[in-house]
């Protein structure tokens, strides 16, 4: 069980970690010691100014983010245990099903594949210039792999980078009797579903792949993943995720699940470009959050965000001690003159 106390952080017992807001209040009135350099009282601007210094620090010491799931313990994610028979409790059809991250590990950007139009092409040719987010899903599957879809599609429409312009989609059936026909039908339909500022670009930057055996067997161990196909009920048994290369081909980014957030996909895109694309904004959210392969999401730097805080209040001390040095001085020369 989890308590909170308001106003602190504390851990309890194993993987137990709970955390509060912190609150800032500021007085209606703020008010100073008099000095030959500080005025009596502080005008409402400065006011709002000193108040917002203090909320801007509060908002940098931010508690311990939680560890998220799935973790490496989990059975279908991470990495497998080296020796031993452990028995994970799942169904015989799903022991050899998860993911192992491969991070930095090279794609074999030689395999050929096959486009939505039926011609042969290499996976390399989708690679060189721009960062990747790579998806291996089978087009008929009846439940899950229509999810990974959907968490793509909800996230692309609202981050702020467009596909086929800042980075390109790469998605690739791992069912080797799926047909060119079925890859153009799913394109279709999700590109469809963007806002249509985003349709025009996704068309030429989103690819739907479909290969034989040998090619598939090398992407899917690749990248670490590993699925089954049963036999009684004529489908697929397999984990959900997404990854992010860098165009290079290197494997950057694991997300798991089924739903991606669009902050976690914009820093992922970031790094994996090595800052060719984003903002000073993203460059310094980088500084305070960090991926965690454990969870697969960007977790904040507790000790990064302080030392930004830090830095921030400082400067806005300085800042406001120079206007409020400044104000004094003007006062002090108008007082012999009867004006002040």
């Amino acid at each position: 069980m989890i308590k909170a106390r308001r106003g602190d952080t504390e851990t309890r017992g194993r993987g137990e970690v709970v955390s509060s807001t912190l609150g800032v209040s500021a007085s209606p009135c703020l008010r100073f010691s008099q000095s030959p350099f500080l005025p009596v009282s502080v005008s409402p601007g400065l006011r709002v100014f000193f108040t917002l210094t203090l909320l801007f620090t509060a908002c940098c010491l931010p508690a311990f983010s939680q560890p998220g799931v799935p973790g490496p313990s989990s059975p279908l994610y991470g990495a497998r245990p080296q020796s031993g028979a452990v028995s994970s409790g799942l169904p015989k059809a799903l022991r050899d099903v998860g993911i192992d991250q491969k991070l930095n590990d090279q794609l074999p950007l030689d395999l050929v594949f096959r486009n939505e139009m039926g011609e042969p092409v290499k996976l390399g040719d989708y690679f060189g210039k721009k960062p990747v987010v790579l998806s291996l899903v089978y087009y008929e599957c009846p439940m899950l792999c229509t999810q990974v879809l959907n968490g793509m599609v909800s996230a692309f429409k609202v981050l702020s980078f467009k596909a086929g312009d800042e980075f390109d989609v790469v998605t690739v059936s791992f069912d080797p009797r799926e047909t060119s026909a079925l890859a153009t039908a799913k394109k279709q339909t999700y590109v469809g579903y963007l806002p249509e500022a985003k349709r025009s670009p996704a068309a030429r930057g989103w690819h739907f792949l479909t290969g034989d055996s040998e090619s598939i067997k090398r992407l899917t161990e690749a990248v670490g993943f590993h699925y089954h196909f049963d036999e009684a009920t004529n489908q697929f048994a397999h984990a959900s995720a997404i990854m992010i290369a860098t165009p290079e081909g290197k494997l950057a980014r694991y997300f798991y699940g089924i739903e991606y957030s669009p902050k976690d996909l914009r820093l992922g895109l970031v790094e994996a470009s090595q800052n060719k694309i984003g903002s000073p904004v993203d460059r310094l959210l980088l500084y305070c959050y960090h991926y965690d392969p454990a969870t697969g999401k960007y977790g904040a730097v507790v000790m990064n965000m302080i030392r930004v805080g830090g830095i921030a209040t400082l400067f806005a001390m300085v800042a406001l001690f120079f206007v409020m040095r400044r104000r004094s001085a003007t006062q002090m020369r108008l007082r012999p003159g009867g004006t002040a």
